[in-house]
Formats: C-alpha cells, structure tokens, sequence
C-alpha cells in the first residue's frame, strides 16, 4: 500500500530513490520488479503484480472491443519495466522523464496500489492541499466511500 506524498530528487544519470517507505512495501510481497507508464502530465510506477492485475482486465475484454484496443495503444503499450537496483532506485528513461516535466526535484505521491511520480509545479494544479474538500468528500460518499 503507497500513501503519503515526498520530495526527491532524479539524479543527472536519471535514477529515482523510492521513498523508504514505499520501499518497505515494496520489500514484502510486491518485489522489487516495477512498471513505469506516463500518463497526462506525471510517470505512473507500479509494482509488477498490481501491473498484471490491470492487464489481466483487459485480457478478459472482448478482442475487439473498441475501447480495450484504444487502451491498448494509447496506455499499456507504454509501459516500461524497470528494478530497483541495490540502493533503492528506478532508472526513469530520458523521453518519459521529458514527457512528464521532470528536471530534478520531484514529488512522489502514494495512491494506494501504485504511486506517481510528478514535477513539483504541475502537481500543485492537481492537487493543491488548500482546495476544500467538502464537495468531494459528499460526491464520493454518495458512491459508497
């Protein structure tokens, strides 16, 4: 489980440490085998079995459904396998890192099964701790959370 949010740094060679606590859950049954996929405007990291489960959802869609191939193309098809290596880090690849804004300091954020990695100032768009929260708060309690 990945929850909290941390500031790191990619190094020159583009290497990521994993926050040690995100380590620590990776150290019991996840492995140390991870998936990294951009998407909008950040680099999503999955633990290799959380990253099975989504493509097992889609294996089990019709074959030709138009939507599963769509998701297919524009989402898992740019997915990268990556290991942590001795020191507890990611190599993050030189287009992923330019496709997401990643220069040097990064946020790294916990959301649950994976976590994302994000540049500082789009994450602040996304997701700025003084927006009330209210409004969501009741929207999702209505969805049953």
């Amino acid at each position: 489980m990945f929850r909290g949010h941390f500031r790191h740094t990619i190094d020159p060679k583009g290497r990521l440490s994993i926050p040690a606590r995100f380590r620590e859950a990776l150290d019991g049954d996840l492995g140390d085998k991870l998936v990294v996929v951009p998407i909008d405007h950040a680099l999503e990291v999955y633990p290799l079995s959380a990253w099975r489960d989504i493509e097992a959802k889609v294996a089990a869609l019709p074959k030709f459904d138009e939507d599963a191939r769509k998701f297919k193309y524009a989402y898992l098809s740019r997915a990268q396998d990556v290991s942590l290596d001795a020191q507890g880090r990611i190599q993050l690849s030189a287009d992923y890192r330019e496709r997401a804004g990643l220069d040097k300091d990064v946020i790294v954020i916990g959301m649950l099964d994976h976590f994302e990695v994000w540049d500082p100032d789009r994450y602040a768009h996304v997701g700025d701790p003084r927006e009330p929260l209210g409004d969501l708060f009741g929207r999702l309690a209505k969805k049953g959370v």
